[in-house]
């Protein structure tokens, strides 16, 4: 913890206060504008903050926080919760992780608005995009949505309850399928499906959307191998649908960005409609050693001309856990459009080619120019049916211990074990020296947890234990002040989520109590707890004493408190709680 975090708040700054709901008393209070700490109590009743200081009087339950942090809840800006806040409420793994708000339908994705003929593409394009099960999909949403609309989608999470606060991007992909069918995958749009889609995007934002979120990242491809519908979108439909987004009273576009969506246009969109742009997302070896500065840079001088542009940046490796039946890390790779557009017998068939596996070897050597270049040397094996020894160790380890090209081995082993066997290795973000000069960079927004999505590949729902466990405590890249700021009143500020991500007078009672000498994110396991008992990684934390919603007790010591259906979250439209 930084030193400036013991002095004993002045007694001028608390007030006697009667009958309270909940007193936290004799912690570091750390309130998330990035001031020093201080030793302090913090007063609640009924869902707000009512005393920060020293706080006097009684309180139907009183924590002792010595020893211990008391901080805002945290503020997850990039989540992909959309179709499992439908069936899983407690939007499990982020509040274990003193996640209090979280921001859904990210990177122009979602489930609404979705007619019912659109339903199964729909699913189809988040199985392939964001690495969801369609077993899990279909069964969790169910054969009957409980919603069409942009607006009976926000009505139907607000009847279910949620664990935790949302607010809610609409998507650029579902809106376009909307109006235009299939056809959004597969060419521009014409004018009058422009106005369509603005006037779905106006009403979004009417019933309580916080902002408008696209894509057109080349990694992002749908159902048989084409492009999700956003990346079909020209800059005419895009400034369209950015102008309806504000005028229905947006607070923030998210894009995730292409060679067609970047640093120019965002910046155009951004200036021309006053609205600030926050991309997914700047990353250490993005484009090979070195690569993020220069993004770094025309993100510096776009801030000092009054651009509003604030690139997410992550503070973890993106790791990716996969098997070769969806071989997702190498899916922008053009080798790999004939496994993309192939059944899983036609993939046996071109992973058996040895011309295919040359072509491999050589688009994945050392020295290649792309982002899976070497990945054989970071990479493990994480399933090995038949051999669980060779789980969790290097994949040229194994492959040599037997004589083989790794890559030979790889993809012997998929074969063999009808494609069960798992692989994972960090793709980007790697580089401790580099990630710290991202995370130390005022310019940027810490984001990019990717919640809900990638289940079974990758967990970073789990990025604010890790943040403030490794980050802070054990690499000292930032002062604890700064790494909750970070996580709390920066985020909610610039998508203007209002009365979060502070510990203030008046302020909504979302707050996490933590040992800064224990936070921790654990390591990951698999488990089958989604419907249809499909898989995902999760990490548990450590070190989380409580996470408290609108003055609830959520959670403490990693045990959900009370009854399953208290539901203490809120529906944040338009950033706010009704």
């Amino acid at each position: 913890m930084s030193g400036k975090g013991h002095r004993r708040c002045p007694a001028a700054i608390g007030r006697k206060m009667m009958s309270l709901d909940l007193k936290i008393t004799n912690g570091t209070i750390i309130d998330g504008t990035g001031s020093p700490g201080y030793i302090g109590d913090v007063g609640i009743k009924d869902g707000r903050i009512v005393s920060v200081g020293k706080v006097e009087g009684d309180a139907s339950r009183e924590i002792d926080a010595t020893g211990l942090v008391i901080s805002p809840g945290f503020v997850d800006i990039h989540t992909h919760y959309d179709a499992q806040v439908i069936w899983d409420r407690m939007l499990s793994i982020s509040p274990w992780h003193g996640v209090t708000t979280a921001v859904i339908g990210n990177c122009g994705f979602g489930v609404a608005p979705t007619r019912p003929e659109h339903r199964v593409s729909i699913m189809r394009t988040l199985e392939k995009v964001e690495g969801m099960s369609y077993d899990a999909l279909a069964e969790g949403l169910g054969s009957d949505w409980p919603f069409e609309t942009f607006a009976e989608y926000m009505d139907a999470i607000e009847a279910r309850g949620s664990a935790i606060n949302l607010a809610v991007l609409a998507g650029h992909t579902p809106i376009r399928t909307y109006v235009m069918g299939d056809d959004a995958m597969e060419r521009t749009a014409i004018d009058d499906e422009i106005s369509n889609m603005a006037e779905i995007v106006r009403e979004a934002m009417e019933a309580g959307a916080i902002g408008f979120s696209t894509s057109q990242a080349t990694t992002h491809h749908g159902f048989g191998g084409k492009p999700v519908p956003s990346r079909l979108a020209d800059m005419i439909e895009m400034d369209n649908l950015v102008a309806a987004a504000r005028l229905g009273g947006a607070k923030i576009v998210q894009a995730t960005v292409g060679p067609t969506l970047f640093h120019d246009q965002l910046a155009l969109l951004s200036q021309k409609h006053d609205i600030p742009v926050t991309w997914t997302a700047l990353l250490s070896g993005m484009s090979g050693p070195g690569s993020h500065r220069r993004h770094q840079e025309t993100t510096r001088k776009l801030r000092a001309e009054g651009v509003k542009i604030h690139p997410q940046v992550a503070c973890r490796p993106i790791n990716f856990d996969f098997e070769f039946n969806e071989p997702f890390p190498f899916e922008m790779r053009p080798l790999f459009k004939q496994i993309m557009e192939a059944d899983s017998e036609g993939r046996k068939a071109i992973y058996r080619d040895p011309a295919f596996r040359a072509a491999f070897r050589e688009d994945t050597a050392v020295n290649a120019r792309n982002a899976v270049a070497g990945w054989i040397d970071r990479c493990v094996i994480s399933m090995a049916p038949g051999n669980p020894e060779w789980e969790e160790r290097p994949l040229r380890e194994i492959a040599e211990s037997h004589g083989k090209d790794p890559i030979d081995f790889a993809l012997d082993l998929s074969l063999e074990t009808n494609f069960v066997a798992r692989f994972r290795f960090p793709i980007v973000n790697y580089d401790e020296d580099e990630v710290a000069e991202l995370l130390q960079d005022d310019n940027l927004i810490l984001g990019l947890s990717d919640a809900g999505a990638h289940a079974s590949q990758l967990c970073d729902a789990c990025y604010s234990t890790h943040l403030l466990g490794y980050w802070v405590r054990d690499k000292g890249t930032l002062e604890l002040e700064q790494a909750i700021h970070m996580l709390t009143q920066k985020p909610a500020e610039l998508f203007g989520i209002k009365d979060r991500g502070i510990l203030a007078e008046s302020a909504k009672a979302d707050v996490v109590i933590f040992n800064p000498k224990t936070i921790a994110a654990g390591q990951l396991e698999r488990v089958h707890d989604l419907p249809t008992g499909a898989d995902r990684l999760v990490s548990p934390a450590s070190g989380i004493h409580a996470v408290i919603v609108n003055g609830e007790m959520l959670i403490e010591n990693n045990e959900k408190v009370g009854d399953a259906n208290i539901l203490p979250g809120r529906l944040l439209r338009n950033g706010s709680a009704a």
